[in-house]
């Protein structure tokens, strides 16, 4: 049974149906639940262009906390009060959620995909199919 559950979400469609059975698996087994949106555009990388600026950072941290709120939304809604968001950086998901998750000891993870066929798959890749390769644990996979 798990005990630490990290939820990767980014306000898609796809995240908010992981989102609700991240909650329920954490109901179930009374485990604690982290939802976690990982910001590929980095501050510092920011400071560092000419055409940012404090409008534009200021928008980008809107959507982040926009796309946490979903999850948050879901957790609340079910009636499970006792979960954490977090916002990592990196310049790859699948990579900055693995290592956040061994990090951290989270002991399962659970996320959605968009992808629904091979095709798609081998074209345009996959997030979840890259975390399931890089992850120290067991990861759900929610279509």
């Amino acid at each position: 049974m798990p005990k630490k559950i990290l939820c990767a979400v980014d306000g898609s469609h796809a995240s908010d149906r992981a989102a609700a059975c991240a909650v329920e698996l954490a109901k179930e087994t009374n485990a604690k639940l982290t939802f976690v949106h990982v910001n590929t555009i980095p501050p510092d990388r920011i400071a560092k262009t000419w055409h940012w600026d404090e409008t534009l950072v200021s928008a980008v941290n809107a959507q982040i906390h926009e796309q946490l709120a979903h999850g948050q939304k879901i957790a609340t809604s079910a009636g499970l009060s006792g979960f954490d968001t977090v916002v990592v950086t990196g310049n790859k998901v699948s990579s900055a959620v693995a290592s956040y998750a061994k990090e951290k000891n989270f002991d399962h993870i659970v996320m959605g995909t968009g992808v629904t066929n091979d095709l798609e798959r081998l074209f345009l890749g996959s997030v979840a199919t890259e975390v399931v390769s890089a992850a120290h644990c067991p990861v759900t996979i929610v279509r």
